[in-house]
């Protein structure tokens, strides 16, 4: 098995996935106690979800969030525990005057350092050569 692999009782894999959203009308309310807080929400989430934080920078008005993943969790099944859990959490605890305090959408991209070279060693061991 390669190195920097995670080994399941089913699977191998390494999943990493690089989030980036922000809060309504791109308002710059991620400063101070509320970035503080949303850092910790973040952590505690991905503690729940067993998902491992590799980077996580808060702008005032956006957030970056890269992370490895199971491959029994999707990327958009993520982005809502993740979203709607520090939006319940952040919105009573401060005052945001927003509607709501996340928009709909975000940025999702999957990395990783598998080549095509490892595919194909995989491949060949699948199938006995």
């Amino acid at each position: 098995m390669p190195r920097g692999f995670d080994r399941e009782r089913t699977n191998v894999h390494k999943l990493q996935y690089h989030f980036v959203w922000c809060p309504k009308y791109r308002k710059s309310v991620l400063e101070g106690e509320v970035r503080d807080r949303l850092e910790e929400l973040i952590e505690g989430k991905a503690d729940e979800l067993d998902l491992e934080i590799l980077e996580l920078a808060i702008r005032p008005d956006h957030v970056h969030l890269f992370i490895t993943g199971d491959p029994t969790l999707a990327p958009n099944k993520i982005m809502q525990q993740v979203k709607g859990y520090s939006s319940r959490h952040l919105r009573d605890e401060f005052d945001f005057g927003l509607p709501s305090l996340w928009t709909r959408s975000y940025f999702v991209s999957s990395a990783g350092d598998v080549s095509s070279e490892v595919i194909e060693e995989y491949i060949d061991a699948q199938a006995g050569e």
